[in-house]
């Protein structure tokens, strides 16, 4: 007989799978079981926090096993837990990378997102600007293979308002059709998907230390609801994202699922799985005045209309490589706007 939480998993695979299939988005990848196997996160239940991702970047600039040798303690000035933690949060926000070897430690190293951002003349080493916050948010709950509970949750989970019960039940669901794993790691990291968004006054039961608050709580893309104990995402307008991030994360979506066409419904780009919608939790209000914006600032390359009345984004570039090249160039265009602004 099947658990509660085999069932509420199934359940959100054959919606998402009715979905893709009445929408002809069924050439999509890992369809069927998501496509990537549950991961427990190597975070030691700390969320990310102030000057951890650049203390970790510029360390693994020197060396690629900077995270890996005892002597991190020392440099960092942190516990051996929190020196895994930060490897584990570089790696799940993608500004660093394994090196690909075959035997024994693996060697980081940085990524063209993360020398981009996080160089001492990169775009925001310090994380000062909010657009940098939803920028490694995207990078984070796009990265299934690292942050398995961030990915599946902001893929996949159906309710506007949920508990942390409910969301273990989700993930337990969703490894167990995949792997063994032990409900007790499902908790801990559903404690700290929590702690990466709630502020610390939200999250009740914690100790002083690990009430350090992640630089994602700024976001407000996760808030405590009405009853103790419950949330809900924050749907709609988002403060402090530009039309720049949500088209960089726009050309990632169509690369990673649809590359093969050259238009996505505006339905697709709010609610397919792994879409700027779903991910920032947008509506199809502030979608649309994004892609309005992008129209602009790309001059048509990334282009709305309607066909039959249904909403169209339409990607002109010719192949992937100019629309990877076009992402980046909006990022780029971005960080050189504030600058200029003296922002």
């Amino acid at each position: 007989m099947r658990t509660a939480s085999a069932l509420l998993a199934l359940w959100v695979k054959t919606e998402i799978f009715r979905y893709l299939f009445s929408s002809g988005l069924t050439e999509m990848r890992g369809v069927g079981d998501f496509g990537w196997r549950y991961s427990v996160g190597a975070h030691e239940t700390f969320p990310f926090r102030y000057g951890w991702l650049k203390k970790g970047f510029d360390v693994v600039r020197q060396s690629g096993f900077a995270l890996s040798d005892e002597e991190a303690i020392v440099v960092l000035g942190v516990g051996k837990n929190m020196v895994r933690s930060i490897r584990f949060w570089c790696l799940a926000t993608q500004i660093a990378e394994e090196e690909p070897c075959r035997t024994g430690r693996k060697p980081l190293r940085p990524t063209l997102i993360g020398e981009k951002l996080l160089s001492d003349d990169g775009w925001d080493p310090y994380l000062e600007d909010l657009a940098s916050l939803w920028l490694l948010h995207w990078l984070l709950v796009t990265n299934p293979v690292r942050a398995s509970a961030w990915y599946y949750i902001f893929t996949g989970y159906p309710e506007e308002e949920f508990t942390k019960k409910r969301l273990v039940i989700f993930l337990q669901g969703i490894a167990n059709q995949q792997h063994a794993v032990s409900p007790k790691s499902i908790e801990r990291d559903v404690d700290c998907f929590l702690r990466t968004y709630v502020p610390a006054f939200h999250s009740l039961h914690i100790l002083p230390e690990a009430a350090l608050e992640c630089p994602l709580a700024e976001l407000g893309i996760i808030r405590g609801g009405e009853e103790e104990g419950t949330y809900r995402f924050y749907i709609g307008q988002k403060d402090g994202l530009p039309p720049h991030i949500i088209g960089f994360a726009l050309v990632q979506f169509w690369n990673a699922y649809a590359s093969r066409r050259r238009t996505l419904s505006l339905r697709e780009c709010l609610y397919a799985p792994g879409s700027p919608g779903q991910a920032f939790r947008l509506n199809e209000d502030s979608l649309l005045v994004a892609l309005e914006e992008l129209q602009k600032l790309t001059k048509g390359k990334i282009d709305i209309g309607e066909t039959a009345g249904v909403t169209q984004v339409h990607f002109k570039p010719e192949c992937a490589e100019e629309l990877s090249g076009m992402a980046f160039e909006l990022l780029q265009d971005y960080y050189a706007r504030e600058r200029s602004h003296g922002r």
